[in-house]
């Protein structure tokens, strides 16, 4: 057993994560259900992008702080250009991201191709499915009023504000196309499963894979470094506008959470579908 990969599988897998795919079931209300080599890869595969997309958006957020503080520092003439180096950043960010994405469809690709034959759902999924109205509403709702505080912030005399907020409408833009981006992949992509069990693990992973991307949590990450900057030099109504934007979307962000049916019956009321 090279390399503590299981012999004679395609694609190999390893034991580790053939038992992550077997608490994910159990998790989801299948723990009757054994877990394959395809599901354990897709799975992987989803962990490994998860986890480089989180380091990518901690990357992010570093050229965002730098960015603020490199401007600081060096008054308006530089900003120009570091306004221009955080653009370029963001187009990478969403190629970035972008690629990881085409690399979990790779992986559901080639594991597709071992399959005997297809599945197909009994009805067709969309947005509505996947993410559902309120995560929908709450995500557009979250980027409409960060984007309405930072035009906002532009009409003010403090040009520490106004720089901030050209900070934040420029890395709102990116995150934006990256959730799009995302979205469509997520729907798109085919589907890999060649029975009814295998076809309800598919739906649960497109559905945890549109919530997890739809989440603002870096809407609040990128707002926190600037916007607590400013604190420094003023608080007016900006920074207290801030303030109930981020109280108010973790709450409603909870009770989404709360609220709102799971993956997982989510799931079954699609393969319950006539």
């Amino acid at each position: 057993m090279p390399n503590g990969t299981l012999p004679d599988v395609y694609p190999p897998v390893r034991p580790a994560d053939l038992e992550r795919a077997g608490v994910w079931l159990a998790g989801h209300g299948l723990a009757d259900v054994r877990p394959t080599p395809l599901l354990a890869t897709r799975l992987a595969a989803r962990r490994r992008a998860r986890l480089a997309g989180s380091v990518l958006l901690a990357v992010f957020i570093i050229a965002v702080a730098l960015t603020y503080l490199g401007g600081m520092v060096d008054g308006s003439g530089y900003r120009r250009w570091l306004l221009l180096v955080l653009t370029a950043l963001v187009v990478g960010l969403v190629l970035a991201q972008s690629l990881l994405d085409w690399r979990v469809r790779r992986v559901d690709r080639r594991a597709g191709a071992t399959l005997p034959r297809r599945a197909a759902y009994p009805v067709r999924l969309g947005w509505r499915t996947v993410l559902g109205w309120p995560r929908a509403a709450f995500a557009a709702a979250t980027f409409a009023g960060a984007t309405a505080l930072a035009i906002g912030a532009l009409t003010l005399h403090d040009s520490t504000t106004r720089y901030a907020a050209v900070i934040l409408l420029i890395g709102l833009c990116g995150l934006a196309v990256g959730i799009a981006v995302q979205l469509r992949h997520v729907l798109t992509h085919p589907v890999v499963a060649d029975d009814e069990v295998s076809l309800t693990a598919d739906v649960i992973m497109r559905v945890e894979d549109a919530r997890v991307g739809a989440v603002p949590t870096s809407v609040w990450s990128v707002w926190s470094l600037p916007v607590v900057s400013v604190f420094s030099t003023a608080f007016g109504w900006w920074n207290a506008a801030w303030l109930v934007f981020i109280v108010l979307s973790v709450i409603a962000q909870a009770l989404i959470e709360a609220r709102t049916a799971r993956s997982a019956m989510v799931a079954r009321h699609v393969m319950s579908a006539p």
